[in-house]
């Protein structure tokens, strides 16, 4: 790592903890079905919670207006105290949001006056500023569908949000390897494309945790290893919906049984990696990156199977997603070592 670089990566760093941080608060803020009570948003005016009694009730009345309140809430003696819970996980997964803008914008247009960053530097950090924009637009994108007739957003637009989110911090991650290990090295091919369709098993898995996460497709078979009535594909998975294309993607059992078996898929890929790069001779930072993914996809598979057993409880929704975050992180890793 060059010493002229150390001020990069650590804002790099940053970025990358604090969209960590957003993922973790969005995890929370979809648990706690809190995702739907700010119905408006100004980018200056709500830049703070409501600060008096008489503007929490102006934004309680509002909520009131939306199908989430009045399909649902209006029967769960839905108070005040309850609307502002709700309210401030989703005020604060969006201040997060406004942190993280302030955050990559401010000190790429110091460095970039500082003449701190390279041509192909430079380039990459445009790419992460559009996909900052385009990820804000797709939180707004996910939350105006559940605003106009049902009282949930559309699972499809979740999971894109999700997984956008996901590959955001990994690029950022990758971007900031790139400056701590600039050396050129060689590699073995045959790791670096397990490791490459490890990755894509892995985003794909991510994809259908968000549709699980939309669909509350958690909350059903909780059995493992099979889904119930001794049955690995539960009948329910062909009889939900017209079709086997509707069933894998809007179906809740159908969309849970892809999420549970892709699990094996993950698992098997990180050790086929695993166990053929016990052929190689690997620099240290390689070895300890297969051996962390190896370690935490491990932890993963048994974070989702009591996840499962226990029907979704808040704290272990969320440790399943974060310890998402950290086996991707091993993986962007150990795929940048296999690949410079």
């Amino acid at each position: 790592m060059k010493t002229e670089n150390k001020s990069v990566i650590i804002w790099l760093l940053s970025g990358c903890f604090l969209l960590f941080l957003m993922v973790t608060v969005g995890g929370i803020t979809r648990l706690t079905n809190s995702g739907l009570s700010m119905t408006d948003w100004h980018l200056i005016t709500d830049t703070f919670p409501p600060l008096t009694e008489a503007k929490w009730n102006a934004a309680f009345e509002e909520y009131k207006k939306f199908p989430e309140y009045q399909k649902i809430n209006i029967h769960n003696d839905f108070q005040l105290s309850d609307y502002k819970f709700i309210y401030f996980w989703e005020w604060f997964h969006r201040f997060i949001g406004r942190i993280i803008g302030l955050v990559f914008i401010v000190p790429f247009i110091y460095f970039l006056f500082k003449k701190k960053l390279d041509s192909s530097t430079v380039k990459k950090c445009i790419v992460l500023l559009g996909m900052g924009g385009f990820q804000g637009f797709l939180g707004w994108f996910m939350v105006r569908s559940g605003l106009i007739d049902n009282p949930d957003v559309s699972h499809f637009r979740l999971a894109i949000h999700l997984t956008f989110a996901f590959i955001t911090f990994a690029y950022t991650l990758w971007v900031a390897l790139d400056l701590i290990y600039p050396e050129k090295k060689k590699t073995e091919k045959s790791l670096r494309t397990i490791a490459q369709y490890a990755l894509l098993v892995l985003l794909l898995q991510i994809i259908y945790g968000g549709f699980v996460a939309g669909l509350n497709a958690g909350l059903i078979h909780n059995h493992w290893p099979l889904m119930s009535d001794g049955q690995f594909i539960h009948d329910s998975v062909f009889l939900e919906q017209k079709n086997w294309f509707l069933s894998f993607t809007e179906g809740k059992s159908g969309v849970q049984f892809i999420h549970r078996t892709l699990g094996y898929f993950v698992v098997a890929m990180i050790g086929l990696l695993y166990f053929k790069s016990k052929k190689f001779q690997l620099e240290q930072t390689q070895k300890k990156g297969i051996n962390l993914l190896v370690l935490l996809v491990f932890v993963q598979f048994a974070l989702g199977v009591f996840t499962l057993l226990y029907s979704v409880p808040l704290w272990l929704g969320l440790t399943h997603q974060i310890n998402a975050f950290f086996l991707l992180t091993a993986m962007t890793f150990t795929l940048h070592r296999l690949s410079k």
